[in-house]
């Protein structure tokens, strides 16, 4: 099996390829080839036996898309896309990056399934950022897509290409609608929703972290663990089940901001909360108050998607990940 990771640099890139190279096969067949792509070459993982090529590519590039599919890779995770704040600020880079990036790639899939009937597996990362306020809590499956953001309008349109590409037969594809990924490791990236991570990654290693948002912000939570285990559910499990509503909202955990530090102060003590700085930012402020606070995810769910049921199991996975611990 030839696998093929656009955003293969990224957080959930690496993530993703680490658990291909432990596993050494996905759906019960041996993974021969990884191609992984980014901006910039992603590293080259170790232990991996097959044949590994990793590429800088530009998804902007008219002709990058098309040398990715030219390999024909079996099955593709399509994580490449610019974060929140950024694409609402970059207005034309996150229309290019997030939708004709996505696109292109998706036409070159179309191209070759013309010449030789080619039809990968295309496991797409979408988002919540789908809908947009007023919303009920939980969300229901039903719940139709009013995006509020820039961002949540070019994953909302990357969602209806996927399901009409998947409708004429050109790839086999699902949309993986993350929730918000916590506690993301390394250093902040530009999504407006980084301080989630920030408020518990820093304390937790003895360094300060700002909380932009009142205490009072509702969210929906996945770990990185649990967002590998989406997209690598969905690149096993049996599609036919979706019917044409290819694109899922995930489980998660909905949890105010002081339910998150609560859980902080279980788990590392006191000393670790004293290190959360409020610092109020009202342009972040607005963009939480309008985000989904949690769904009801019951397609995903009985279709055998799973998350955490507790922010304290969420900072444990981080220290047992990240840090080398446990707690």
């Amino acid at each position: 099996m030839h696998i093929l990771i656009t955003g293969a640099a990224g957080m959930i890139g690496r993530k993703l390829t680490a658990r291909l190279v432990a596993d050494g096969t996905l759906g019960g067949r041996e993974i021969t080839a990884l191609t992984l792509a980014d901006v910039a070459a992603p590293p080259a993982p170790t232990g991996f036996a097959g044949q590994v090529d990793c590429r800088a590519a530009d998804l902007e590039q008219p002709d990058q898309p098309a040398r990715l599919i030219d390999t024909r890779p079996d099955v593709i995770f399509h994580l490449a896309a610019i974060v929140s704040a950024e694409a609402e600020i970059e207005f034309d880079k996150g229309y290019r990056i997030n939708l004709d990036a996505t696109r292109a790639v998706f036409d070159a899939i179309r191209a070759a399934h013309l010449a030789e009937g080619y039809c990968p597996r295309m496991v797409m990362a979408s988002s919540i950022a789908v809908v947009g306020a007023p919303l009920p809590h939980p969300i229901p499956d039903e719940f139709h897509l009013t995006p509020l953001t820039s961002y949540g309008t070019q994953k909302a349109i990357c969602e209806l290409l996927l399901s009409d590409y998947t409708r004429h037969g050109f790839m086999d594809g699902i949309g993986i609608r993350l929730p918000t990924i916590c506690i993301r490791p390394g250093a902040p990236n530009k999504a407006a929703s980084g301080f989630f991570s920030s408020i518990l990654r820093e304390p937790l290693i003895g360094q300060e972290a700002v909380l932009p948002v009142p205490d009072t912000i509702r969210h929906w939570h996945a770990s990185p663990r649990s967002a590998v285990g989406f997209l690598l559910h969905g690149a096993t499990m049996d599609l036919t089940a979706l019917g044409s509503r290819r694109n899922l909202s995930m489980p998660g955990l909905s949890a105010t901001v002081a339910e998150q530090i609560e859980a902080l102060r279980r788990v590392a003590g006191a000393g670790a909360v004293a290190l959360i700085r409020r610092d109020p930012d009202p342009f972040i402020t607005r963009m939480c108050e309008s985000w989904a606070t949690g769904f009801e995810a019951t397609r995903a769910r009985a279709l055998g998607f799973t998350a955490e049921d507790s922010f304290d199991e969420i900072i444990r996975i981080h220290i047992e990940d990240e840090l080398g611990g446990t707690a």
